[in-house]
């Protein structure tokens, strides 16, 4: 039997997981830092591959690539992207570039409809009919939206710690947890490079101080805000409501509630796309 090799990557802002497939079967699978072509240079989108990517793979060679990814939604990028591929790895067949989106409508609704929703790092939201995006309500990053994501948490996080609106000791021990001062967390804020993957690794601090009556209506607060600001523009009373991302999985429990007062019928919850496009694009329809 010939053998075929497939390569399918899921890329966040944060962090990119690369599927490699022999035959259908899982052979390896690397975790590198996120690429997004809105947000980065090229220098550094090819320090990925090169420094990253390429010293650890066992081929540079697969009959199709299917890549999903946060920022491709401009052919500027989509195009920019299959040209770094086609520098680094050899592809005999085709090159698939969609977006992170897609991935997760891909891997929660399959073949069928249902509204799909990132919660990680950044968050953003679709109706998928089966086969294609319909209805998209723009995330606009982390500056101007992504309700519930872990940006938007951090940013809450972090003003509500700098207005103090949160018990002192509770900002002592966030100040002595991650050692900084507020103008370092402004500068990184404001003059470093990716402030949403700052802002989003305050996440866990978050986790850890659920029970704070805080921290849990700051969770459920950013939630409701996603379902009042972009869930309610799609039909989720007759549609299941599907998740991927950090967010979703770890305030999995918030979620669900937020869920039901919205009266929306929730369908996955998943940490990460993968496992569901690994079976999308290794499983073909019925002719």
């Amino acid at each position: 039997m010939e053998e075929r090799i497939l390569l399918i990557v899921d890329s966040g802002s944060t962090k990119t997981d690369w599927c490699v497939l022999k035959n259908g079967e899982i052979a390896q699978r690397i975790e590198t830092l996120g690429i997004n072509p809105f947000f980065q240079s090229k220098k550094e989108i090819e320090e990925v591959f090169s420094h990253t990517l390429l010293p650890q793979l066992f081929t540079t060679s697969f009959y199709a690539i299917h890549y999903y990814g946060a920022g491709c939604t401009h052919s500027e990028h989509t195009d920019f992207l299959k040209k770094v591929f086609s520098q680094y790895l050899t592809i005999e067949d085709t090159i698939h570039i969609a977006s992170d989106l897609l991935a997760v409508a891909h891997a929660t609704c399959g073949k069928d409809a249902g509204i799909a929703c990132i919660l990680g790092t950044g968050s953003n939201s679709c109706f998928y009919d089966g086969a294609e995006i319909r209805a998209q309500v723009s995330p606009l990053g982390y500056i101007l939206g992504d309700e519930g994501s872990g940006a938007y948490l951090g940013k809450r996080l972090i003003g509500d710690l700098l207005k103090n609106q949160m018990p002192i000791a509770l900002k002592e021990q966030f100040l002595s947890t991650y050692q900084l001062q507020p103008i370092e967390i402004l500068e990184r804020v404001y003059k470093r490079p990716f402030p949403n993957r700052f802002l989003a690794h305050f996440s866990p601090f978050i986790k850890e101080h659920i029970t704070e009556p805080c921290m849990r209506a700051l969770v459920v607060d950013s939630f409701r805000e996603f379902f009042s600001r972009n869930l309610l523009q799609y039909p989720i009373d007759q549609y299941p409501v599907h998740f991927v991302g950090s967010v979703a999985y770890h305030y999995k429990e918030l979620l669900q509630e937020v869920c039901t007062e919205y009266r929306a019928t929730i369908g996955k919850i998943e940490k990460s796309p993968m496992n569901g496009l690994i079976q999308y694009n290794t499983i073909k329809t019925p002719q």
